[in-house]
C-alpha cells in the first residue's frame, strides 16, 4: 500500500511542480538588501508559483507557501558560476536540497528570525538541517493535499492534521517539517501548544511540542518567537530618495528648498545708541477728574491762581 501510495504521489509531485504562467510579485526581493541582513539560523518564506503553491496558500489562507532554512555556505555545493548554496530546503520530486540564495531573488519573500537564539543552538540547528540532505520528500504528503482539489464538508480545525499526515518515514519529509525539527532540536518554540494549569497558589503554563508535521510555512510568519526581519529598512530607509515613475519631483518653489515651514530670522538683540538730536520728552502732565475733592490738587486751579 505504501509504495503504491508513494507511486501515485510521484505522478502527482510531476503535476504539482509545473509553474503557473503570467505570475508576478507585488514585492519582489531586493537581492542586494536580502544578502546583506540574513543570517544562519533565518528562516526563509516563499510565495510560490507552481501549482502546489497554490494549494497550499489556499488551504493555509496564507501568502506563504515555501520555507527553506538559511545555514550558510555549504560545504562543497556551488554553482557553475561559484555561488555557494546557503538554503536547506525539501522540495517535490527532489527532496531535502541546498540552494543558492538567489533562486529566490525573483519572488517574494520574508525573513523570519528566531529571537535569542545562542550560537551554539544556532550552529546545531542549521547542522541538524544539513545532515538531512539526500532525505526524500514526503509524496503521501502530497496525496492528502490533492484531496482538497475536491471540496468535502471538513471542519477547518481538523485541516491542519489532515493536511499533516504523511507517510511515517523518517527519511521523507516536507519543507516545514523539515525546520520544525530543526529547531525542535534545541527545544525552540514556534507555535507550541500551551496548557493553562491554575492552582491557588501559582499559575503556570506547558509548553507541549506540536508534531512536526503539522507545521506551515505560515506559523514562522505568526510566531511570536520569530522576528519579521524586513531587508530594505534595516539599515535605515529614507522615502526622499525614491524616485516615482507617475510624479515628478516638486519644483523647488513648490515644495520649498527650506523645508515646509520656512524659517525667520529674528532681529539680534542689541541695545541701540541714543539719537543725540530726539527731543527730550516733555513733562508729564497729570489730569484729575473734575469731581475730586478740593484737598487734591488741581493743574487748572493752580494756573488760574497764577494769573
Amino acid at each position: 500500500m505504501g509504495v503504491m501510495l508513494d507511486t501515485i504521489g510521484q505522478l502527482i509531485a510531476g503535476y504539482l511542480q509545473k509553474e503557473v504562467p503570467g505570475y508576478e510579485p507585488f514585492t519582489p526581493s531586493d537581492p542586494e538588501h536580502l544578502r546583506g541582513v540574513i543570517e544562519p539560523g533565518d528562516v526563509l518564506l516563499v510565495e510560490g508559483n507552481n501549482r502546489i503553491s497554490g494549494i497550499i496558500k489556499y488551504l493555509t489562507q496564507s501568502t506563504w507557501s515555501h520555507a527553506a532554512l538559511y545555514v550558510g555556505p555549504v560545504d562543497g555545493a556551488v554553482e557553475p558560476d561559484g555561488e555557494p548554496h546557503v538554503l536547506i530546503e525539501a522540495n517535490v520530486g527532489e527532496g531535502v536540497t541546498s540552494a543558492p540564495l538567489s533562486k529566490y531573488y525573483p519572488y517574494h519573500t520574508r525573513v523570519c528570525r528566531p529571537v535569542g537564539l545562542s550560537y551554539e543552538d544556532r550552529t546545531t540547528v542549521c547542522r541538524y538541517a544539513i545532515n538531512r540532505i539526500g532525505f526524500g520528500y514526503d509524496t503521501k504528503n502530497i496525496v492528502d493535499l490533492m484531496r482538497y482539489l475536491i471540496p468535502l464538508p471538513v471542519p477547518q480545525r481538523w485541516r491542519r492534521r489532515m493536511i499533516a499526515f504523511g507517510s511515517g518515514d523518517p527519511t521523507k519529509i516536507i519543507c516545514s517539517a523539515l525546520i520544525a525539527q530543526a529547531f525542535d532540536a534545541v527545544r525552540y518554540p514556534i507555535l507550541p501548544k500551551i496548557t493553562r494549569a491554575a492552582s491557588r497558589k501559582a499559575r503556570r503554563e506547558i509548553l507541549h511540542i506540536r508534531d512536526s508535521s503539522l507545521y506551515m510555512p505560515r506559523d514562522f510568519d505568526i510566531s511570536p518567537y520569530f522576528e519579521i526581519v524586513k531587508p530594505t529598512i534595516v539599515h535605515g530607509f529614507d522615502y526622499t530618495s525614491l524616485h516615482w515613475a507617475d510624479k515628478q519631483k516638486p519644483l523647488p518653489e513648490v515644495a520649498g528648498e527650506f523645508g515646509v515651514f520656512p524659517s525667520v530670522e529674528s532681529p539680534t538683540l542689541v541695545p541701540e545708541a541714543i539719537d543725540q538730536a530726539t527731543p527730550v520728552p516733555a513733562a508729564e502732565v497729570k489730569t484729575v477728574p473734575a469731581d475730586a475733592p478740593e484737598s487734591v490738587d488741581r493743574p487748572d486751579k493752580k494756573v488760574s491762581e497764577a494769573a
